[in-house]
């Protein structure tokens, strides 16, 4: 695994070559102020510092530095280009540049997944005066996330995330339980339990507990399906293919709340994780089925494959029950939100504008976008059931919107909440952003939770 103090960054410049950080609009006068040989060099690779562009420069002794296009100086993807680009070795950012951005994508850019696969090689080291303790903090979140989705499901299913997760709890001095088997339906989790059941790995509610009780409470959930098949709505193939993915909302919420705890944010915070697998045996969740739901709501099963919002359900009322002033779920709850927005952007949905407004303000503070969508109240028709309260899916249309107002029943009213669908994955590996598992408004959402106290 990738040390971040070590192979990303040092502090020793005594071997470190020079590279140059510059923005297209400004190349011009930087290319002016280079010697003859440079330009010459420059000129005959058309290099123009567009953004994602790199040329290493020549020396006496092969590679004598190098420069770099970029464009948004803020935006940390706009260096992550620079850590396998370059060769392996220490380089050094001459003249000015926004220190933090550089710092977060570097350190986001030189990831990779080498639990089962070694690394090629090394990413190129930064120079840095001091390593930054926050951003090293962020770039071990999104490691987290990214690790986590990246893991088969038989590494890391209900079990193995419920050991995540009491390590975590362990290190930062926090109560952790976790309610598991048929102890959910004796402590009132029916949906998790139905969900659940058919898999041979029990499923469980992980529940941490941390902070001082005079600070500011937030419940952080998120959604653990570590591997869904569709259950008796079975995915085809292709569906089912990356499903090990689908706890990428548990990993965000994780990420989260250890990152709160790192950094020691003045929150109080309760993490709340339905792990299961959805799967397929004699005594699976069918089709038709009416479920009973922490809330007391009867819910009709439209779908099987629907099943992300179910397990949310009996969490989000179990915290609402704790009466925290502001509840943040994570979850990769729908392909309505892919279509709509597609891979890279997160829908937010939110009861509360100041809350909305918040994570806004921070996604775009921080390069990290999502989305607001609306909690459009009329399209409850499509979730109508004829014999119970509620059906978990029910039309095409609005997908997104009518999982979103189907978790909003089971929140209490009056209570700030917001609900993020992220889809947790790159489909496709580009400069800071490898193919797999990825963090998506998890930096956005430590931000916005900076801000509320700061």
């Amino acid at each position: 695994m990738t040390d971040i103090t070590t192979d990303i960054f040092t502090t020793d410049a005594q071997h470190a070559r020079p590279l140059h950080v510059v923005a297209r609009e400004a190349y011009g006068a930087w290319r002016e102020a280079q010697p003859a040989a440079t330009r010459a060099w420059l000129d005959a690779q058309a290099f123009d510092a567009s953004p994602g562009a790199l040329s290493l420069l020549p020396g006496e002794d092969g590679p004598g530095g190098a420069v770099i296009g970029i464009g948004d100086a803020r935006d940390p993807d706009s260096y992550a280009h620079a850590v396998f680009g370059l060769p392996a070795g220490d380089w050094r950012v001459d003249g000015a540049h926004e220190t933090d951005a550089l710092q977060l994508g570097w350190g986001l850019g030189a990831y990779r997944f080498t639990r089962y696969k070694a690394a090629t090689r090394k990413p190129a080291r930064l120079v840095v005066e001091a390593i930054d303790a926050e951003t090293v903090a962020v770039i071990a979140a999104t490691t987290r996330v990214r690790d986590m989705v990246n893991t088969p499901t038989e590494d890391m299913g209900p079990e193995q995330m419920e050991a995540v997760v009491r390590d975590i709890a362990a290190a930062h001095g926090a109560r952790f339980d976790s309610v598991v088997g048929d102890a959910l339906l004796a402590q009132n989790f029916p949906a998790i339990h139905a969900v659940g059941r058919a898999s041979h790995r029990a499923p469980r509610l992980l529940h941490m507990h941390w902070g001082d009780a005079s600070h500011p409470h937030v419940a952080i959930v998120g959604k653990g399906v570590c591997f869904d098949t569709g259950g008796l709505d079975i995915k085809p193939g292709d569906g089912m293919r990356n499903m090990k993915k689908d706890m990428g909302g548990a990993a965000h919420a994780i990420a989260l709340a250890e990152l709160v705890m790192t950094r020691k944010l003045p929150l109080r915070i309760t993490l709340l994780v339905p792990a299961v697998e959805n799967a397929i045996a004699p005594n699976a969740y069918r089709p038709g089925d009416v479920i009973a739901t922490r809330k007391g709501i009867h819910v009709e099963i439209d779908n099987t494959d629907a099943e992300g919002r179910v397990v949310l359900c009996d969490a989000l009322a179990f915290a609402g029950e704790q009466s925290p002033d502001v509840i943040l779920d994570f979850a990769t709850l729908t392909g309505a939100a892919r279509i709509a927005l597609g891979p890279d952007l997160p829908a937010l949905f939110c009861n509360d504008d100041a809350l909305a407004n918040a994570w806004l303000s921070a996604a775009e503070a921080t390069r990290d976008p999502v989305w607001r969508m609306p909690l459009w109240r009329p399209y409850l028709r499509y979730l109508t059931s004829g014999i119970a309260d509620l059906a978990n899916a029910g039309s095409r249309m609005a997908g997104a919107v009518t999982a979103a107002l189907y978790l909003e029943r089971f929140v209490p009213d009056g209570l700030p909440w917001a609900h993020l669908d992220t889809y947790a994955w790159n489909d496709s590996g580009r400069a800071g952003h490898p193919q797999g598992g990825e963090a998506l408004g998890l930096r956005a959402a430590w931000a916005m939770l900076k801000d509320r106290v700061g």
